[in-house]
């Protein structure tokens, strides 16, 4: 799942996707009515690419949560972010086994489910192919090329 150009815009409701960048700030269209709004430099802006989940072991992409949840869910919609607190960290007990359950609150995992399932209604929960099959998959068409012959020169 390519989360490079979605942003969370605090301060304003759903997600937006990053149009332009202007001199001032960007421009930014959302993902809930298809509006577009100008939003400037000193706005709290955060890419949903550079967001990340606390684990006892260090931190997971939110990237990789929003896969493990298209994959538990088959890309269908996730449970409501409105369920109580109880069913919610349950289910993303199941997501991710090993979250801090001290740093990452209720709110957090509203605001994951919530941000999965604006994405999943726009169509943009798809699978991402991983760098490594891309660079697998190159080297065995370039192996597939015809070799170039080479001239033999004759003494």
């Amino acid at each position: 799942m390519n989360l490079e150009k979605i942003l969370a815009i605090s301060g304003k409701p759903g997600l937006y996707v990053l149009q332009v960048q202007t001199r001032t700030g960007f421009v930014a269209e959302s993902l809930v009515d298809g509006k577009k709004i100008t939003v400037n430099l000193k706005s709290n802006v955060s890419l949903l690419s550079e967001i990340s989940i606390y684990t006892y072991e260090g931190e997971k992409p939110l990237s990789e949560i929003m896969q493990k949840i298209a994959d538990k869910e088959n890309k269908q919609p996730a449970i409501s972010h409105k369920e109580d607190n109880a069913t919610l960290t349950a289910y993303f007990k199941e997501i991710l086994p090993d979250y801090d359950e001290e740093r990452v609150y209720p709110s957090d995992i509203k605001k994951v489910l919530n941000w999965y399932n604006m994405l999943q209604a726009k169509g943009l929960v798809v699978d991402t192919v991983p760098a490594v099959a891309v660079e697998e998959e190159a080297a065995v068409v370039a192996d597939a090329a015809p070799a170039k012959k080479e001239k033999v020169e004759k003494e």
